[in-house]
């Protein structure tokens, strides 16, 4: 017999996985009270700390309510040379997207067996890193979710603020190549010095009545439809999650409407699945901030074309009237996914609004979101035998001029859609 292969359920950067996956238990009959490491190879923890910190991340994360009454927490870290040898200052968005892929398995696996991950971005980075004993220059916390049990009434709290901002750099010295990653992962953190342990910032997170974009010459098609049915006990959901694997090809051909239809429905409307238990409100760090374009090449019932999706009037605007194959071989440097996808989706954001809403930390959860948002998407089209693949690398400016995307909006993540060659 050869020798085993072993595989993931979340997709990553050129199969890297920086993060690292701590667990922080106050003390439950399985787990006594200390820091545990997930060990992916056996999936088993190693306790190595065995006594109680859990004062300790309530204090690193300003007292948030969701820590309260809750025993236990996850806390995602980011080994930064596992991508940087490879992608080097653009490991840093990678490494995030990945995070974000990993963060939308975890909301899921919460409920299929009956916990609430509840998601925490604000923190004080140092404060972190101590407790769990990492080397801040090799590895960095960059989201903690305390574990809240859906069975035990007092673990139901209300939600604090999930991500909260840090400081905003103005005056950037000249940074040698190779250590922007080092450099920007710094200057995103949260510093006791400068905000201090009370009276942070309360940054407002309802939802705009209306969708961003509403151009006046937008043919409008609905997107509402029946919800993905995952079957008995969620059984589907979670086979699914396991068999995930990411596109390496796609034939060309044409994907339905109704296909996008329910693929966009998962992803952006999980208030349609509480029949399904799956209505857990997921958490993101700011989703007013991210927009979705969709470039259209082979959809049967759809004109091809660029399209601005708006997940609350739940409708697709069509803003360039196009087949952008050859456009997008282009734009996804040459790799044969982009020309070859039914369907190219974009996620954006404003950088200039984002970052005066929370400093500069905010580019780690744009793409933390843009990659929550893609996981989503993957488990969608693997149920549906659609396939995907996600895309980190491509001309950043050329995106917007070519498809027509409005120029504040900055490209975070590409997700490919396709029928598998």
């Amino acid at each position: 017999m050869g020798s085993a292969v072993y595989l993931r359920a979340a997709p990553s950067a050129g199969g890297l996985y920086p993060a690292e996956v701590y667990v922080v238990s106050r003390g439950t009959s399985l787990l006594p009270p200390g820091l545990y490491n997930y060990q992916c190879r056996t999936h088993s923890l190693m306790h190595y700390w065995e006594n109680d910190v859990w004062q300790s991340l309530q204090a690193a994360c300003f007292w948030h309510p969701s820590l309260e009454n809750t025993q236990l927490a996850i806390i995602v870290t980011a080994v930064f040379y596992r991508s940087a040898w490879r992608y080097e200052d653009r490991a840093y968005r990678r490494i995030f997207l990945d995070t974000g892929h990993l963060l939308g398995n975890i909301e899921l696996a919460g409920a299929i067996t009956d916990y609430r991950p509840h998601l925490i971005g604000g923190f004080v980075d140092e404060s972190v890193n101590d407790l769990l004993y990492v080397d801040p220059q090799q590895e960095g916390a960059i989201a903690v979710l305390p574990l809240a049990d859906l069975l035990d009434v007092n673990q139901n709290l209300p939600l604090g603020c999930t991500a909260l901002p840090s400081a905003t750099e103005t005056n950037y010295p000249q940074i040698p190549d190779g250590e922007l990653l080092t450099y920007f992962h710094q200057h995103t953190q949260i510093q006791l010095g400068i905000t201090g342990n009370l009276n942070l910032p309360v940054i407002k997170q309802e939802k705009s009545l209306e969708d961003k974009y509403n151009f006046p010459f937008c043919l409008k098609i609905p997107t509402t439809t029946a919800p993905i049915e995952w079957g008995q006990k969620l059984s589907e959901l979670e086979i699914t999650m396991y068999k995930r694997r990411s596109t390496r090809a796609y034939n060309g051909d044409d994907l339905s409407f109704d296909e996008l239809k329910s693929l966009l429905d998962f992803t952006y409307q999980p208030q349609n699945y509480i029949d399904q238990s799956l209505d857990i409100s997921p958490d993101y760090f700011d989703l007013n901030l991210i927009e979705t374009f969709i470039a259209v090449c082979g959809v049967k019932g759809l004109e091809a074309g660029c399209y601005y999706y708006a997940p609350k009037a739940q409708e697709l605007r069509q803003i360039r009237f196009k087949n952008f194959r050859r456009e997008l071989h282009f734009l996804c440097l040459g790799q044969e996914l982009g020309r070859d996808a039914a369907a190219v989706l974009f996620h954006t954001a404003d950088l200039k609004a984002a970052i005066a809403q929370y400093g500069d930390r905010v580019y780690r959860y744009l793409h933390m979101d843009a990659g929550h948002l893609g996981q989503r998407l993957n488990l969608a089209a693997m149920h549906l035998n659609v396939g995907v693949s996600g895309i980190g690398g491509f001309f950043d400016d050329q995106v917007n001029e070519v498809l027509g995307i409005p120029t504040d909006e900055a490209v975070l993540y590409i997700t490919t859609l396709g029928r598998p060659r």
